[in-house]
């Protein structure tokens, strides 16, 4: 409404047309509409969106700097448990509380670490610290992981590489002493057998499973695969570990899987993946997969429920591409693919779970159906996440490990 005077000096109102009113309204809600936006994208930049997105739960403490052999995470339980340079420790994966802590023997230092987290028991390789040029890993320690006591030592163990010095699985522990492979009770450390590995044969990996013990050999120029009883040591089977194209004789082994067992064929000095390689209960050769392809180069590799999850991305190629793509080890056929980028993924409960840090698009969080690849979950970070060498995953908390001594791992929770 306006007022106007009219010649005597009286005053009265004059209304105004009705366009003029409702363009008036509309312009005021335009105002309101940009201030609420603003508002908004103040809150949410750079591309956290509130009610579909991941907050910060609590921080691992820092960890002093020291050889990066041993470090390692594992979720157990409700307890997401950390091994590092001298010892592990427990916390409540909720909340942050440490609930226990192990340290290995004064003046030591871890250089390897497994566990089997069904059994609950983690083996931890150690050695002298500050170790001379020859040194090894020469002693074991089994640890509870519900209370972190010490089950049981071992001494003269073997230590050819590092990090993959001891493995566990089955309620099984498997050790190298003196060109030996030895079978232990995590329980209680008692020898269940001991098998030899060759004459001139140098362990690359080791896999344990329920069903049968693993272990990638390179017997002089040649690559192979053997399988034991878990129960007895006895070889079952011995078979060359690529028997089409041979194995370059300065290349890496590792094994992936022990159930079906996979191995894992690099490139001498770092030139990445060659190869995965899946083999049936017999030993014959079943799925092959090759570390570049449409998808480009395969880098970080899972094998859960008889399929390889696989980190790849393209380079200077278009179409570009760069997520994680799945592969039957049965056969080696591609069943899907997943774009959106990749550092780091979980498999578990039927899911895949894949975290992509990025400072120039934002860090995202996305889930995917594992047989499928459909999208069942997108999230973005409300924290910077500066790195993510792991996933793991407790029912809406999502552990992130960042592999750094200021924040080892960062627990997230969805919301």
């Amino acid at each position: 409404m306006a007022v106007r005077t009219d010649g005597a000096g009286s005053v009265r109102a004059r209304r105004l047309p009705g366009w003029a009113v409702s363009l008036g309204q509309l312009l005021a809600g335009v105002l309101v509409l940009a201030v609420v936006v603003g508002g908004i994208a103040a809150f949410v930049m750079p591309g956290y969106i509130p009610t579909n997105g991941m907050s910060t739960v609590w921080h691992a403490p820092g960890e002093s700097e020291a050889p990066e052999g041993g470090a390692a995470t594992w979720l157990v339980g409700d307890s997401v448990v950390r091994s590092r340079f001298d010892g592990v420790t427990a916390f409540d994966v909720r909340s942050g509380k440490k609930r226990w802590e192990y340290l290995v023997p004064a003046r030591a230092e871890t250089c390897g670490a497994s566990a089997d987290t069904a059994a609950g028991v983690a083996l931890i390789a150690y050695r002298q610290a500050r170790p001379t040029k020859d040194e090894n890993c020469a002693a074991v320690a089994a640890v509870d992981l519900t209370d972190g006591r010490e089950l049981w030592r071992a001494a003269g163990v073997s230590g050819e590489f590092q990090n993959k010095v001891v493995t566990s699985g089955g309620g099984l522990g498997v050790l190298v002493v003196g060109g030996r492979l030895r079978g232990v009770d995590l329980k209680s450390g008692a020898a269940r057998w001991t098998t030899p590995l060759g004459k001139g044969c140098a362990l690359h990996g080791l896999g344990v499973a329920p069903k049968q013990v693993v272990a990638a050999l390179m017997c002089g120029t040649e690559a192979t695969l053997a399988s034991f009883d878990p129960a007895s040591g006895t070889t079952r089977w011995t078979v060359p570990v690529d028997a089409r194209r041979g194995v370059d004789a300065d290349g890496f082994l590792s094994v992936l899987s022990a159930d079906p067992p996979t191995v894992r064929v690099d490139g001498p000095n770092g030139t990445g993946l060659s190869s995965v390689l899946a083999f049936g209960p017999d030993g014959r050769d079943q799925g092959r997969v090759d570390g570049a392809g449409d998808f480009g180069e395969i880098s970080t590799t899972l094998v859960k429920d008889g399929r390889l999850y696989a980190i790849a991305a393209t380079k200077g190629v278009v179409p570009a591409f760069s997520g994680v793509v799945a592969f039957d080890l049965a056969n080696g056929a591609q069943l899907w693919r997943k774009s959106g980028g990749a550092s780091a993924l979980d498999v578990s409960d039927g899911r895949v779970t894949i975290v992509r840090p990025s400072y120039k698009h934002g860090d995202l969080m996305y889930v995917v159906d594992a047989a499928t690849g459909d999208e069942e979950d997108e999230r973005d970070f409300q924290d910077r996440v500066s790195s993510a060498g792991d996933v793991l995953t407790f029912q809406d908390l999502v552990v992130v490990v960042h592999g750094g001594t200021e924040r080892p791992f960062t627990v997230y929770d969805r919301w």
